[in-house]
């Protein structure tokens, strides 16, 4: 169903930040990014934002809200998804599932909302599977995050299909030839390199990454895991582009490890093993030319890996890791010296990201999904039961605001000025002055 979208502005493209942070200003050097890359301050493109790595140069970013205080808008959202919003422009992208009326058949949908005051424009069914497969009760059918660039919605489903659909919602093209067996769902997001549209595909058997062509959806490129020896193999994670040395890796943690790729050919550049670790959820962060990966859910590690090298660097590259407060779920964030990270469980941890040395650890309170975002000069965590955590960097622990919006929230917030977008288990919200 497609319902009569209003016109909308001329494609704005939105460019994704491919090279490594170094500066100790990890603010400054995403405003620099933005305007390298000619990005506005207001989008949010993609899962964790314009560099991927949960940075937004907005101001004046809410600090306290309820349920009923500082909300703009509350919009209740068609089915059901923890897909995080993506916002281009004054316009709001999610997807969504639901069952089909009197069949149990899925409905699967990208969506576009007015960021101003919250009107459903358009909203287009992508993709009508017999069946889902299981799904773990912390996931969805629409768990990825579209992407959004040069006009384009990028949507994506898993072993269900991926899509591409104009700012209209018009669908141009749509692949469903890669089908593989899924644990628990699906919920890695794509990254766009150029015209290669990226994504890893983690199942139960014969896990692999794959690059189709953005324009047509063709598949260009699909390298098989090294990871033929592990019982588990199933992973949800979300790739990450950097530039070292000046060559391009697609950095992809899964199953047994973390692996580098040429994203031009798919070739495994490297390898960092991480014995029989599997479902691995976070997204690498990579900054002071370390790379910051998680492994395993039931038994999780944090690592900072050097990027670089050929074949297996294991025995070189691993500069330090952790197993205290790692997460199996939460991706880590960087704000200058430090590296912050929030165990499921709650517990919080700031560390010198080249060194490892723990400058506090803390119990938040709640479980934890969501990734952290830094904007404004905060720290902002949130806990599935809808409870934002606003904290301040450093290496003194001090929480600023708990803010409770009164509904479970398990994915990860956008960032505009002056605003907060959260998506609830029924309503998107947008927090901030009406």
């Amino acid at each position: 169903m497609n319902l009569p979208p209003k016109k909308l502005p001329k494609n704005l493209a939105a460019a994704q930040h491919e090279g490594p942070i170094r500066t100790a200003s990890l603010a400054l050097a995403a405003l620099a990014c933005l305007a390298a890359c000619h990005l506005h301050a207001h989008d949010w493109p993609e899962f964790r934002g314009p560099t991927g790595q949960g940075h937004s140069p907005a101001k004046n970013v809410p600090l306290r809200w309820s349920a009923t205080d500082n909300v703009a808008w509350k919009r209740a959202i068609p089915g059901a998804g923890w897909s995080s919003p993506v916002l281009v422009s004054d316009r709001l992208y999610l997807t969504s599932a639901k069952t089909a009326e009197g069949t149990t058949s899925l409905v699967l949908s990208a969506m576009c909302l007015d960021a101003r005051d919250g009107k459903l424009l358009w909203i287009t069914n992508v993709f009508n599977p017999e069946t889902g497969a299981g799904i773990h009760k912390k996931n969805s059918y629409a768990s990825p995050t579209p992407l959004v660039r040069d006009g384009m919605i990028y949507v994506h489903f898993g072993h269900l299909g991926t899509a591409c659909l104009d700012l209209a919602g018009n669908v141009k093209w749509r692949q469903t030839s890669l089908k593989y067996a899924p644990q628990h769902g699906n919920g890695g997001s794509p990254v766009l390199d150029g015209d290669r549209l990226m994504f890893s595909c983690d199942g139960v058997t014969d896990p692999f990454v794959v690059a189709l062509n953005r324009n047509t959806g063709e598949v260009l490129w699909k390298t098989p895991r090294r990871n033929e020896s592990l019982a588990r193999k199933f992973s949800f994670g979300t790739p990450l582009l950097i530039t070292h040395a000046g060559r391009a890796e697609l950095i992809s943690p899964g199953a047994g490890g973390t692996y580098a790729y040429d994203p031009a050919t798919g070739r495994e550049l490297w390898r960092v093993k991480t014995g029989s670790s599997w479902s691995v959820v976070p997204r690498p962060i990579f900054a002071h030319g370390l790379l910051f990966v998680n492994t395993d859910y039931d038994f999780p590690k944090f690592f900072a890996i050097r990027p670089g090298g050929e074949g297996d660097v294991t025995s070189t590259h691993v500069t330090w890791q952790t197993a205290r407060g790692a997460p199996s779920t939460p991706s880590a964030l960087v704000v200058g010296s430090e590296v912050y990270f929030v165990s499921d469980v709650g517990v919080g941890t700031c560390a010198d990201a080249k060194t490892g040395q723990v400058h506090w650890n803390e119990r938040l309170g709640g479980g934890f999904s969501a990734s952290p975002v830094f904007a404004d000069g905060r720290i902002y965590f949130q806990n599935e039961e809808g409870v934002g955590l606003v904290l301040k960097p450093g290496q003194t622990f001090e929480v600023l605001a708990k803010n409770d919006l009164g509904e479970r929230t398990l994915a990860s917030y956008a960032v505009d000025d002056g605003t907060l977008f959260i998506r609830g288990a029924q309503h998107l919200f947008r927090i901030g002055k009406k």
